[in-house]
């Protein structure tokens, strides 16, 4: 496994049972989808992400690499409202763009709705394995094997399918493949990397199948488990750190507003 992917430090959401995290992340996604008070998202998004530096186990300049896409994904999600939402007081129009004082605050409201969405997925994917979460999901929450296992099985062919892409490209260099120029050559470029690498996968995802059937990877009968999922002194830890965190962004959106804006859906309130 690359070191650029392993953890500087394992923190407390490391240790905190998946399925408990997943509950609460699930919970925490339903909690700023149905925030309309810009402050309260406001609050969301910042807390959340100071929260994924301290927890995710990486170090600080992993992290901020991954923040910073936070801007991309605030950029894209907030400009098609500020730019065509509706509203009474207008700012400024130019052609088909015309942007008002109420679909900007709806189109950051939403930006930092994305932003906290973002950083509590990433949150959760960082601190927790795969092998881990399906493992917990067979054991806490009943999940057949052979999904389970189906799915880490799809997960761990996808680097092979990367590895096969750069090999067959590397052979085609070395025997003097170009690709056309136009849409013919992207056509047959496709051609030249798709069906190997379809064909490839095909055959493996059979053996795998195969493999799985003859070990009774079908869902009939009981099973042991290597790694067995427990709860630990961790889980009240990790939930206590995500509802400190609603709290203190309620309690920052009260204390500082920075928008007093009540909600975002009716211009009376801006």
């Amino acid at each position: 496994m690359n070191t650029w992917l392993k953890p500087s430090v394992i923190t407390w959401m490391h240790r905190a049972n998946p399925v408990l995290k997943l509950f609460f992340v699930i919970g925490l996604f339903f909690v700023a989808l149905f925030t309309h008070r810009a402050d309260f998202m406001f609050y969301q998004a910042a807390v959340f992400t100071l929260l994924l530096f301290w927890q995710s186990g990486y170090s600080f300049w992993k992290v901020l690499l991954l923040v910073l896409s936070f801007g991309l994904v605030f950029i894209s999600s907030s400009s098609t409202m500020i730019l065509f939402g509706k509203g009474d007081v207008l700012w400024w129009e130019w052609g088909l763009f015309r942007i008002t004082e109420e679909s900007f605050y709806r189109g950051i409201h939403i930006g930092f709705k994305s932003v906290t969405i973002a950083s509590e997925g990433l949150l959760f994917v960082l601190t927790t394995s795969s092998v881990d979460l399906f493992y917990a999901l067979m054991q806490k929450l009943k999940l057949p094997p052979k999904y389970a296992y189906s799915f880490m099985a799809s997960i761990r062919l996808l680097p092979m399918v990367w590895e096969e892409f750069l090999i067959r490209r590397n052979a085609l260099r070395i025997r003097g493949a170009r690709s056309l120029k136009g849409p013919r050559g992207w056509i047959a470029g496709i051609k030249m990397y798709a069906v190997p690498l379809l064909s490839q996968s095909i055959r493996r995802a059979h053996r795998v199948a195969v493999a799985m059937e003859a070990k009774a990877f079908d869902g009939s009968g009981r099973r042991t488990y290597y790694y067995p999922s427990r709860f630990s002194r961790y889980d009240p830890l990790a939930a206590a750190i995500f509802m400190a965190a609603v709290a203190a962004a309620l309690a920052l959106s009260h204390g500082f507003p920075l928008f007093h804006i009540t909600d975002v859906r009716y211009s009376a309130n801006i």
